[in-house]
């Protein structure tokens, strides 16, 4: 399941995928970064059609000064 989502989410623009261990249920963390609003907020309803989470917002935010990206936190 995790290589489809990997898989799928590299079609659809996904510029940077955050791992990393598990967090508190109600903690907010990054789960990717997309170049475009609508490939966050389709990830984000993704993951919880998936079950992965239950909430979910999208936040447009600089990386590295210049660079800007739709940053998933759940």
């Amino acid at each position: 399941m995790r290589k489809l989502l990997v898989s799928a989410a590299l079609l659809s623009g996904v510029f940077l995928a955050v791992t990393g261990t598990a967090a508190p249920a109600q903690a907010d963390s990054i789960r990717y970064a997309y170049y475009m609003q609508s490939d966050c907020y389709n990830g984000g309803n993704l993951g919880i059609q998936w079950g992965w989470w239950t909430s979910y917002r999208c936040s447009w935010e600089t990386h590295g000064g210049q660079q800007w990206f739709w940053f998933l936190y759940a």
